[in-house]
């Protein structure tokens, strides 16, 4: 299964779905975020069942305030949730390894 996309509107729904929730901010115009697309989109496939893992795009509307409100000031930024609260988080273009140890660690 692909990475889901989410929106500023579906972002609270799914990260308190019960699930471990991987969440990619990213945006266009970002190298690194480009970089990590690909990995995000394996991580998808891998965990599928397991995990959601999902992406957002930070200049999509209203997600500014998902931004604040997480403290993220810079892109790529990964972050986990089981709950609705968060329990991971990764700055930066990181190795796929990196990311997958992460998620595994709080399966």
């Amino acid at each position: 299964m692909a990475a889901l996309n989410l929106t500023a509107k579906s972002f609270d729904e799914v990260i308190s779905c019960g699930q471990l929730v991987f969440v990619d901010f990213w945006a266009t115009w970002c190298r690194p975020c480009m970089m990590m697309g690909p990995v995000v989109e394996d991580l998808a496939q891998e965990f599928d069942g397991r995990a959601v893992v999902a992406k957002i795009n930070v200049d999509d509307e209203g997600v500014s305030n998902i931004c604040a409100r997480f403290g993220i000031t810079n892109i790529p930024n990964m972050k986990l949730f089981k709950n609705g609260v968060e329990v991971g988080n990764v700055v930066g273009a990181v190795p796929k390894a990196t990311l997958k140890n992460l998620i595994e660690k709080n399966l």
